[in-house]
């Protein structure tokens, strides 16, 4: 199969890859099959010669035995050897031709074999790209309507924080409005886990398309961890979990995207603060390693199974099947940002004993 276009397709890159190594065991078992079948007749063949040739001589040895018995003279006996050596010619070039048209139907059943496989295989090839093509347009489609509608979305969901906000501004001080701030901080709560959710979803697409886009350049890690614990603090406060950075340094430079990175971090601190239980602690911490930075989150939370371990960063994973707080897209996003930097991501953890997330990104050396 090839490529209909350059867009990264790892899905279809997977199949086609498959298909290749599926029709190169079918063309090997095949060869084999065949080569056992010819061989198989081969020797049947061959014993029927060798019967042949056996029965001959010992025809041919009995009729030597009368000529000597009757005194046969010699110009009788060099014409039963001369009429042998004819024989003996014909028979090898009959054989011979046997052989060679044999072996010409052979050939030609094997140039019939490969030409109606190679039909069935560009036929199921055409069956596939026009799929393919079908497929690209829906997705085309889709793309092009959750843009529009995400962006719909995204305008009334600014509205309704701006008005959570006014709201949270005008309150009064009475019990009503403690009542209506607290409503509006639970508005403005939803409205920004919605506009999150909407986020992953339009970087889905971009990744699936691969149009996900990072510009990476020098940046303070040090400054990016102090900025996501300062965002993250009042979130962990208000469940009773300590959340602190480990840093040895007041500098430390890597090139990433700033947002990019800051997206991750803040996906690893969501899920840290989601299953890490009152009174637990969060720590973030950052370091050198060769020419990598690698930040690492850990938590004292209820831990990660080993089987789950494996397939968390796949799209749609959770950790808890009972869990539906998200759609299990954010540690899929967090990879792919994280390996279109250069850098890679995994995780540690056993049950009931916390969990640390590292991922590395490329150093920036200062210059001179």
């Amino acid at each position: 199969m090839k490529p209909r276009d350059k867009k990264p397709r790892p899905d279809q890159d997977r199949t086609d890859q498959s298909l290749r190594q599926e029709r190169e065991r079918t063309d090997e078992e095949f060869s084999k099959k065949q080569d056992s079948i010819e061989e198989h007749a081969d020797e049947v063949v061959q014993k029927a010669r060798t019967h042949v040739d056996s029965s001959l001589k010992v025809s041919r040895a009995k009729m030597d035995e009368r000529l000597a018995q009757s005194e046969a003279p010699q110009q009788e006996r060099q014409s039963v050897a001369s009429q042998r050596v004819h024989e003996d010619a014909a028979l090898r070039h009959e054989r011979a031709i046997s052989d060679e048209k044999l072996r010409e139907e052979r050939e030609a059943r094997k140039r019939a074999l490969a030409s109606l496989l190679q039909l069935e295989r560009e036929t199921t090839d055409q069956y596939l790209l026009t799929e393919r093509g079908r497929s690209d347009e829906a997705l085309a489609a889709r793309d092009d309507f959750l843009g529009m509608v995400s962006h719909d979305l995204r305008t009334l969901l600014g509205g309704i924080a701006m008005r959570a906000a006014m709201l949270l501004r005008n309150a009064a001080d009475d019990e009503v409005g403690q009542r209506t701030r607290k409503d509006a901080a639970s508005i403005q709560h939803f409205t920004a886990r919605m506009n999150r959710l909407i986020g992953d979803l339009l970087d889905i697409v971009s990744i699936e398309a691969g149009k996900l886009t990072v510009e990476p350049r020098p940046e303070d890690a040090i400054l990016l961890v102090r900025e996501t614990v300062e965002a993250f603090q009042p979130t962990a406060s208000a469940k009773g979990i300590s959340l602190d950075s480990e840093v040895a340094r007041d500098s430390l430079l890597a090139r990433f995207d700033h947002d990019r990175i800051l997206q991750v971090l803040a996906n690893l601190l969501s899920n840290a603060i989601k299953f890490t239980p009152e009174g637990g602690r969060i720590s973030i911490r950052v370091e050198p390693v060769e020419e990598e930075v690698r930040f690492s989150v850990t938590d004292t939370g209820s831990g990660i199974a080993e089987d789950d371990l494996r397939r968390i960063f796949e799209r749609f994973s959770q950790v808890l099947a009972s869990d539906r707080r998200g759609l299990g897209l954010g540690l899929y996003i967090s990879k792919c940002i994280v390996e279109a930097h250069g850098g890679r991501i995994w995780a540690e953890s056993k049950p009931k004993a916390g969990s640390t997330f590292f991922f590395t990104l490329p150093g920036a050396r200062t210059s001179g």
